[in-house]
């Protein structure tokens, strides 16, 4: 099914019309170490998939960013601990280095197949990432 400008607008599994939707989830890391990264990755992904009762095979890419000072390790590599698919797109790269940001952050934005309404996403904020979900809510263009 395409719109008029030749996208997808949804996709049809029986007679459900799934979306792709994202979610975003940010947490802190306590330290530039590889065991750090990887654990607060962890950490996020999996609350980020129960908070929305999805599962691997829902998902269909991941983009992890982190700010500047975190750079010892691609927290893409988290999925692998997990055990997740090794064919699962994924993309790291680092957040624009603003003055006021928070440090030692890890973003991640999960794009899913889903039949969720937008309202029924449930967005992951964890550690002194918190804060982060009401500077969002009041910027446009956050990328939280």
């Amino acid at each position: 099914m395409t719109n008029s400008i030749g996208c997808y607008s949804g996709l049809r599994r029986g007679d459900v019309r799934l979306r792709c939707r994202g979610i975003r989830g940010a947490i802190t890391v306590s330290t530039n170490e590889k065991e750090s990264i990887l654990a607060a990755a962890k950490e996020l992904l999996v609350e980020m998939t129960q908070a929305n009762r999805i599962g691997v095979e829902d998902i269909a890419a991941i983009l992890f960013t982190t700010t500047p000072d975190l750079n010892v390790e691609f927290p893409a590599a988290a999925t692998r601990e997990l055990g997740w698919p090794p064919n699962l797109a994924l993309l790291c790269g680092h957040e624009m280095n603003v003055a006021h940001d928070l440090p030692h952050c890890l973003r991640i934005l999960m794009l899913i197949n889903t039949e969720k309404e937008l309202d029924d996403i449930r967005h992951v904020y964890l550690g002194e990432a918190k804060r982060l979900k009401n500077e969002t809510s009041l910027s446009i263009g956050g990328n939280t």
